[in-house]
């Protein structure tokens, strides 16, 4: 289900989630990819510089295509540490990103437990996005277990 690329492209999202943890925000990276190529990259940056509780790392990701790549949205991947939460993957949905593949599961917060409930608009923008996941939980689920800690201390 995942191949090498994906494990590469997964690692470079891991190196973004460390990034941001060591600027102060949750450790979270994305990345997304078109043939293969990250095209765009974020990073969780609700805590700094300052307070955007929408600065999740997916969604920084998306707003760093390059808008005339949006065209082949259906054939771009999106490669986060962590399960989407509600935001995010309606944010997903709604660029039709043909393929989700997420580190580590978010039984808290993640939009897994809700997907069978989604309205019927995002149930069809689902069944057109491949979701693979979760995908290297021995490296990502210790930086899900990181963004708990963190969260508990504020």
């Amino acid at each position: 289900m995942i191949g090498s690329r994906d494990v590469q492209l997964m690692q470079v999202a891991i190196s973004l989630a460390m990034s941001a943890e060591r600027e102060g925000n949750l450790p979270i990276g994305a990345v997304i990819a078109l043939d293969g190529e990250v095209i765009a990259r974020g990073q969780n940056s609700i805590w700094r510089p300052g307070t955007a509780l929408t600065r999740h790392a997916e969604i920084e990701a998306l707003r760093s295509v390059p808008e005339e790549l949006w065209a082949r949205s259906g054939t771009m991947a999106l490669y986060t540490t962590l399960e989407p939460c509600v935001m995010c993957a309606g944010a997903i949905l709604l660029h039709r990103i043909g393929r989700l593949v997420f580190g580590s599961s978010d039984p808290y917060g993640g939009v897994g437990q809700s997907l069978s409930s989604l309205p019927p608009y995002f149930q069809e923008r689902l069944s057109l996005c491949q979701w693979v996941g979760p995908v290297l939980p021995e490296e990502c689920d210790r930086l899900y277990m990181r963004i708990q800690e963190l969260e508990d201390r504020r």
